[in-house]
């Protein structure tokens, strides 16, 4: 059992001594005025600035069986972050909102904060937590909104990929998915419900795999280097390449074609939770940092995806229809 189940609950402390337990635990950046007040103020250099949101549930997006607070903190900003580099930013704030059931130790909270900060340290040095929100809730929530600097550049959308470009991804594709299936597998009880002794159990906590569905590690300083590069297009892969590269086609209009060969197998196409970056650049451009060639950008067709001329169906993780409504 991790230590962060122990000691008082939310309940308990109240809400201004479980703020104060937070925040002092966060990353702080550097705000023009930071938490405290009811806005924070944050620059924006350029006059402009990226922002997105995401949210996690417990149920169909962690589950405490198998994740530690301090795993769904980093997750949580790991995530967010991966969205600002996409669109060829550098991130530079997070406000994060947190709805927990009345029973949650404080401790837990708190461990949730050292992950974003450990996130925030390892994939996003100088950006900080600079708001947020309690509140209590049967189901533990959390959402976090991130905000990122474009730096002078043209933002980097879905919809700017022409015939001819060469499609290329960073990061890792099919690691998160291998670890959830592992966890599905190896990680329940005797009647299949997820259970923490079981992942111990099967080894399944040791697994490289397992500890990148837990916590990803998006390529974050490549979203600003394919900017930079000249990018024509790019989305964070959070869904599966090919669903995700689905969403790209038909915002630019054109088909992806798909190299052929062994590297892109069925968990890579279609597992998600990666959040690697997938982009298109002219075909004279280097690839900048860590993005490698997996196709070419061809004029529209029939289909989104293809390789070797045959269609690759667009799927992936969708919480409306893959979510079996258990937590865990």
């Amino acid at each position: 059992m991790d230590d962060a189940w122990a000691g008082p609950t939310v309940g308990q402390v109240g809400e201004l001594a479980v703020l104060d337990r937070i925040v002092r635990r966060l990353p702080a950046g550097a705000p023009v005025v930071g938490p405290g007040d009811d806005c924070a103020v944050v620059a924006a250099p350029d006059g402009r600035f990226v922002v997105t949101t995401d949210m996690m549930v417990h149920g169909p997006d962690f589950r405490w069986a198998w994740s530690t607070p301090a795993d769904v903190g980093w997750k949580a900003a790991a995530t967010n972050l991966s969205d600002v580099a996409a669109m060829g930013a550098t991130p530079s704030g997070l406000v994060i909102a947190l709805a927990a059931p009345q029973d949650t130790p404080v401790a837990v909270l708190e461990s949730f904060a050292d992950g974003v900060r450990a996130a925030v340290d390892a994939l996003a040095p100088g950006c900080g937590v600079v708001g947020g929100d309690l509140s209590t809730s049967a189901t533990f929530t959390v959402s976090v909104t991130a905000f990122g600097d474009l730096g002078g550049r043209a933002p980097v959308l879905r919809s700017g990929a022409r015939a001819g470009d060469v499609l290329a991804v960073s990061g890792e594709l099919g690691r998160a998915a291998r670890g959830l299936a592992r966890l599905f597998r190896d990680g329940v009880d005797a009647h299949g419900e997820p259970s923490r002794s079981a992942v111990v159990a099967s080894g399944a906590d040791a697994d490289p795999d397992v500890d990148r569905q837990r916590r990803p590690v998006p390529p974050i300083a490549d979203g600003v280097h394919a900017a930079a590069a000249g990018a024509t297009a790019m989305l964070d892969l959070s869904d599966g390449l090919a669903i995700d590269g689905g969403r790209l086609a038909r915002a630019s209009r054109v088909t992806l074609d798909l190299d052929p060969g062994p590297r892109l197998d069925e968990v890579a196409l279609h597992g998600g939770e990666d959040h690697g970056l997938l982009a298109a650049f002219p075909p004279d451009v280097a690839l900048p940092g860590g993005f490698r060639r997996i196709g070419t950008v061809v004029g529209s067709g029939s289909a989104d995806l293809v390789r070797g001329g045959e269609p690759v169906p667009t799927t992936g993780w969708d919480p409306y229809a893959d979510w079996d409504g258990a937590g865990g």
